[in-house]
């Protein structure tokens, strides 16, 4: 059989660029465009599976980066992926779960050095996936792939649809968020006209930050079961009904992160990747990851179910009595390599993590790294990662990129001289949601607004206050009249007695709450207080 050209080609030109030269001099190659990609491994006790009602944690924002590069950049912090939980064995190719987190995205239209958070909702194999409200796969109204999936439930918190923003110069504060179910909607036996049902587990976000605390959204259960309309064989097997496994992975997912690769005229191969932070004190006691906790449907659900029956008011609290929380031991991995375009996933050469950054549990339910001091550079409250690598053998024989100092890295690679600028459109493309006077963002359409503010992140965010039953989503999730109206009563239950003042998830043990940026606070008009929210319908450079 003959071998793949396209593959022989770019393997031969990963071994020229990357391996040194035998015996001999070569000509120099300048700096070439290049990537720093990979996950970031955190192993955790697992827990009983029979707490498979939603999950929370703590994880730091901080700016990965000192200059945001542009859109290219791609990269969560630390995070998860929530599945659904399965009697064994598990069903194949049904891929579907709750993602998202902090971080930057190449869709990102308004980014700047602070992290954004996303919701992350990802329907059967990818057909669609929902960021927020009113934010989902690619940004084409006409066919809407997501972008009805998530209610609005707060009335305190705006949710632009680039991402919910962090206060701008957010430096390692812990952000609190997870995912509960509440039994908002009622479950049917029937999906659009189609004989498969669909379930009321309405999958909650909660946060705990440092000015606001409490639900904020939720996605409707109609996102899990609509694929279910086209393929019945798997109705039941999505999130509207399905438990959440407790036992989920814990990573930090890059895709990008800028870095150049030249050599020299021996052959030697070097990188430089762009200047990368992470939080760090002096003590090497900056979290992480802090207090993983998953939860059992006691924790709210039993309550709040027995709540709408008409049994007592519930207050909001997640009972701590019935959770779980997952345990360090130390250890991680990290898959982080550097590589010029078009190489090849398996000549992808590694970086030497381990050398400079050492995973470890800081207490049973706290996770960091300490950092070798000669090989990262302290500023404050951030460590800067080595910029500088050099391609070498691990013990294996095995191509290994180790860290270099500035001065080991000849002047003629042109690596000293590569710049990493800050870069961000001066007009990047606004959000507009539809305008007709047929749509669902008109008929019944506001009551109040428009209303405007400015974000941290320079853009201007157009607002309306809508009944809650009458927010666009509402109209796309294949509810009646009737099955709104009960959402409604609900809703306003909620609205009088969970206040923004109360405390939801636990609190943490250590460290400081992350805020939300100050604009996407609001208050409700006077009269609007119940059973009403703020819709975001377009958000622009002005």
């Amino acid at each position: 059989m003959s071998a793949n050209p396209a593959r022989s080609t770019t393997a031969g030109l990963f071994l020229l660029l990357f391996w040194p030269q035998v015996g001999g001099a070569a000509e120099p190659q300048a700096p070439t465009k290049s990537e720093m990609a990979g996950y970031l491994l955190v192993p955790h006790e697992r827990v009983d599976p029979s707490y498979n009602g939603g999950f929370s944690m703590y994880v730091a924002a901080w700016p990965l980066l000192k200059n945001y590069p542009g859109p290219r950049f791609q990269s969560g912090l630390f995070g998860t992926w929530m599945f659904a939980q399965y009697d064994d064995p598990k069903p194949e190719k049904i891929y579907s779960d709750i993602e998202g987190g902090l971080g930057w995205w190449r869709d990102t239209r308004f980014a700047t050095e602070t992290p954004k958070f996303i919701m992350g909702g990802v329907a059967l194999n990818f057909v669609r996936w929902a960021n927020g409200p009113g934010a989902g796969k690619g940004r084409n109204w006409e066919n809407p792939a997501g972008h009805y999936a998530i209610a609005q439930l707060s009335p305190w918190v705006l949710w632009p649809p680039d991402g919910l923003n962090l206060r701008q110069g957010t430096a390692g504060e812990l952000f609190g968020y997870g995912y509960l179910p509440l039994p908002l909607t009622s479950p049917t036996q029937s999906t659009a006209g189609s004989d498969v049902p669909t379930g009321n587990h309405c999958w909650t976000l909660f946060l705990n930050t440092g000015n606001f605390k409490g639900p904020v959204t939720f996605f409707l259960p109609y996102f899990w079961s609509q694929p279910t309309v086209d393929r019945p064989d798997l109705a039941g097997m999505f999130l509207d009904t399905r438990p959440a496994n407790p036992n989920k992975a814990v990573q930090m997912e890059t895709q990008h992160i800028p870095a150049y690769v030249a050599t020299d005229a021996s052959g030697q191969t070097y990188a430089r990747v762009a200047p990368t932070l992470f939080p760090a004190s002096r003590d090497d006691s900056a979290p992480l990851i802090h207090q993983i906790t998953a939860y059992s449907k006691a924790a709210l659900w039993d309550a709040v179910e027995a709540w709408f029956a008409g049994g007592q008011e519930v207050s909001g609290t997640i009972d701590p009595e019935a959770s779980v929380v997952h345990t360090f031991k130390g250890g991680g991995g990290a898959t982080w390599r550097i590589y010029p375009p078009n190489t090849q996933r398996d000549d992808r050469v590694p970086v030497a993590w381990n050398s400079f950054a050492t995973p470890t549990a800081l207490d049973e339910t706290t996770f960091g790294y300490r950092w070798d001091g000669n090989a990262v550079a302290q500023h404050g409250a951030f460590v800067t990662l080595p910029e500088y690598y050099r391609l070498d053998q691990d013990a294996n024989g095995k191509p290994r990129w180790v860290t270099a100092s500035p001065q080991e890295v000849p002047t003629e690679t042109g690596l000293g001289q590569v710049q990493f600028p800050r870069h961000r459109s001066a007009h990047p493309e606004p959000y507009i949601t539809p305008d007709e006077a047929e749509s669902s963002w008109k008929t019944p359409g506001p009551v109040a607004g428009p209303f405007q503010v400015r974000l941290g992140d320079g853009s201007v965010v157009t607002y309306y206050w809508y009944r809650f039953a009458d927010q666009p989503a509402l109209f796309n999730a294949d509810l009646s009249g009737d099955q709104r109206e009960v959402l409604q009563q609900r809703v306003e239950m909620l609205h009088r007695t969970w206040t923004k003042q109360r405390q939801y998830l636990p609190p943490p043990t250590l460290g400081k709450l992350a805020d939300l940026d100050p604009g996407v606070l609001v208050t409700p008009p006077e009269g609007l207080e119940i059973g009403y929210v703020p819709i975001v319908t377009r958000q622009a450079s002005d």
